[in-house]
């Protein structure tokens, strides 16, 4: 298992939580790949440095709390169809998660969220404000990386994504408690907030190792279904399984309006006249309704339908790559989208129904 500096677990799941096998690290068996981890790390904490010892010490709150790494990690995988040699991969790499933990510090604000990682938020332990900077600082500090070591194309790039993850973000607070709303809105949502940033993640990755046009575009059409599924089944999660698997109470979603795939499948279900009832209910909905409602999704088939829909989805990845060679690294990329499944499936088994 990879650890971060601080000894924390950087990838392999919730910090606490043991990881079931197989971890990420047993998929991911390209010893090159984990060698360039350990340097994104190491870079991390280089440039979330400040000349400000307070703006250091909260711009590495979450990177010190540990997380999954999963951006980075497709970035140093997707190099591994081109020249990984020098220090872009891992520069892309870097760059990648500085959007993605600086867009958590924002989330946590928009969603006065108390914890994050295991560990206290920082909007709740100092505040808002500090939160914004924190978050503000790390993405500045990702255009620098990548105007720095991979070019104005890969700066233009970034830019691009956050603004596609602002738009999604914005359209799912627009669609919070809305139950008129159907997969298309849902998917599109998705696909800003989650999907896009995986996308170019890999095709940041791809770019920085000089992979021929092909494979960049090979890469980023699997790293976007990747997303999709990688959302799909963190919102599978969130209806199969236990609150100490999860780390939050289970339904969370539920809870604040936000009605992912299988919720808007029981919605336009034979059911759904009664889940419509539920969740036309005051605000904030009582546990009662949050269960019946995971109850009618679990049971009417919908977060089965929806790891159907997920499985579909890798389909379409595969054959994105199906031409590339280097095929331990493709074996790999496959591995990968079976095991977001496999980790709704491991839940839903050791979750009592």
């Amino acid at each position: 298992m990879t650890t971060s500096p601080t000894g924390k677990v950087i990838l392999g799941g919730t910090i606490g939580v043991p990881m079931q096998p197989p971890s990420v690290t047993d998929i991911v068996d390209l010893p090159r790949v984990w060698h360039r981890m350990l340097a994104v790390e190491e870079r991390l904490h280089e440039v979330s440095t400040a000349d400000d010892a307070f703006l250091t010490e909260i711009a590495q709150h979450l990177l010190k709390a540990g997380g999954k790494r999963f951006r980075p990690l497709l970035a140093q995988i997707a190099a591994e169809f081109g020249d990984p040699s020098d220090r872009r991969p891992v520069e892309a790499g870097v760059a990648v998660e500085l959007i993605h933990v600086g867009s958590l510090y924002h989330d946590d604000v928009i969603d006065e969220a108390d914890a994050r990682r295991g560990e206290v938020s920082v909007n709740a332990n100092w505040d808002n404000t500090v939160a914004i900077l924190a978050g503000d600082f790390l993405m500045a500090r990702a255009s620098e990386v990548a105007a720095t070591h991979l070019g104005q194309e890969s700066v233009r790039l970034l830019a691009v994504t956050y603004a596609e993850l602002v738009e999604g973000q914005t359209r799912e607070l627009r669609l919070d408690y809305d139950v008129d709303h159907g997969p298309d809105d849902y998917f599109r949502v998705i696909g800003g907030k989650t999907a896009s940033l995986i996308r170019t993640s890999a095709r940041l990755g791809a770019i920085a190792a000089d992979c021929p046009p092909e494979v960049v575009e090979a890469m980023s059409t699997w790293a976007w279904e990747l997303g999709i599924v990688f959302q799909i089944a963190d919102d599978a999660l969130d209806l199969v399984a236990s609150d100490e698997y999860l780390g939050k109470p289970a339904g969370s979603d539920i809870g604040e309006g936000k009605f992912t795939l299988p919720v808007l499948l029981a919605l336009d279900g034979p059911q759904g006249e009664r889940v419509r009832a539920l969740l036309g209910t005051d605000r904030p909905y009582p546990q009662a309704t949050i269960d019946e409602v995971i109850r009618i999704a679990r049971d009417g088939g919908y977060v089965a339908a929806a790891l159907d829909e997920a499985s579909r989805r890798l389909g379409v990845a595969a054959g994105a790559i199906d031409g590339l060679g280097e095929p331990a690294t493709r074996a790999v990329l496959t591995r990968m989208g079976s095991f977001l499944i496999d980790q709704v499936e491991f839940a839903r088994t050791a979750t009592p129904a």
